[in-house]
């Protein structure tokens, strides 16, 4: 088999059907190839949009504080959000038990490893697209990850 025996398009298509039908999981096999995609489940949610909604309905007279939640509630449109290039499984460490690649509150310079996916048994390293400083960490070691999933934020 060739590292891609099965192609883009089918994978982006499972991805669809899974987010379609808001199903966490999803396989495909044909012989001997098989394709699992899976996405983590939608428990984060809820803990970072109820904040907001209570932070909202406090300070709703003032408006300078909203732009805040918002950016809560979804870290895909954040302008420093770091998105996964691909399906896989996430590893925020070279090797388990070993010091993570970045964490909360380092800076980090252009090109520079956050964390590696590893997909179709390849580890993929995932490099910061600018200089910042990481503000968060969206994903937790070990976690599957799909396609323009936000992974962190690098301000």
């Amino acid at each position: 088999m060739t590292k891609l025996d099965i192609d883009k398009s089918a994978i982006q298509t499972l991805a669809d059907l899974l987010h379609e039908k808001g199903l966490s999981e999803i396989e495909w096999s044909d012989g001997e190839r098989r394709v699992r995609v899976t996405r983590q489940t939608a428990a984060i949610a809820p803990v970072a949009v109820m904040p907001a909604a209570a932070a909202s309905t406090v300070i709703a007279p003032t408006a300078a504080p909203n732009p805040t939640p918002l950016a809560a509630d979804d870290p895909a449109k954040h302008p420093g959000a770091v998105t996964s290039p691909m399906v896989g499984t996430a590893y925020v460490a070279a090797e388990p038990g070993a010091k993570p690649f970045v964490q909360v509150g380092d800076s980090v310079s252009a090109g520079q490893t956050l964390l590696i996916i590893e997909a179709m048994k390849t580890m993929n390293p995932i490099p910061a697209p600018r200089a910042g400083k990481v503000t968060r960490i969206l994903v937790k070691d070990s976690s599957p990850v799909e396609f323009g999933e936000p992974l962190m934020i690098v301000e």
